[in-house]
């Protein structure tokens, strides 16, 4: 008798402890949504959750290596510099889309990058922007139907996404506007100072 009303005691307990939400009285941290709800690959091939993101400005931008646009990337360090203890982040997307201009493997578009313009901002592995493979990050940047006003297909390399502070997408700059561009740095102020 003794045993059976242990475990008749132990049945109840179970039944009324709390399933593991973490600590009481707080729901589990919701995934961000928008363009930081997608994970991507760095240049050196680890998993880079855009998450991680949250909270800074962020500029995405589809780059390459033998475009007419390439020495955008000095304007994008200048960018960055001086503005990543404020909380600002530039994230480069390497593709191939068009014109053949990012032929290079992953290492090679690095070393580029590294030796040639001193970058020192995020850089993802090679991804593609347009197309049937477009990957899902940029399937929800161009989208129409997205939720944001910023969707259109990418016309050319170093097309930029900016990203406010809440993680939605808040600007979209053509390639011809290079990151010196009065009108992109006032946006980029402007959301960091929010």
């Amino acid at each position: 008798m003794f045993k059976t009303a242990s475990l008749l005691l132990l049945s109840v307990l179970s039944m009324t402890v709390a399933p593991d939400s973490g600590t009481a009285g707080t729901a589990p941290a919701a995934k961000p949504s928008g363009p930081l709800a997608f994970t991507v690959k760095a240049n050196d091939g680890h998993d880079v959750d855009l998450s991680q993101y949250k909270g800074k400005v962020v500029l995405f931008v589809n780059t390459a290596s033998k475009c007419g646009y390439t020495p955008q990337y000095k304007g994008l360090e200048e960018l960055y510099k001086a503005n990543k203890d404020k909380g600002f982040a530039v994230v480069a997307f390497p593709a191939d889309n068009f014109g053949h201009q990012e032929p290079g493997t992953n290492e090679e578009i690095k070393t580029f990058c590294t030796s040639k313009y001193d970058v020192t901002f995020d850089l993802m592995g090679k991804v593609s922007v347009k197309g049937s493979d477009k990957v899902p990050l940029y399937q929800y940047l161009t989208s129409s139907e997205a939720g944001h006003a910023f969707g259109g297909e990418i016309k050319w390399n170093f097309t930029k996404f900016l990203i406010g502070k809440d993680g939605q997408l808040i600007g979209r700059f053509e390639p011809n506007t290079a990151p010196g561009d009065p009108a992109l740095v006032t946006a980029v102020e402007a959301a960091l100072a929010k």
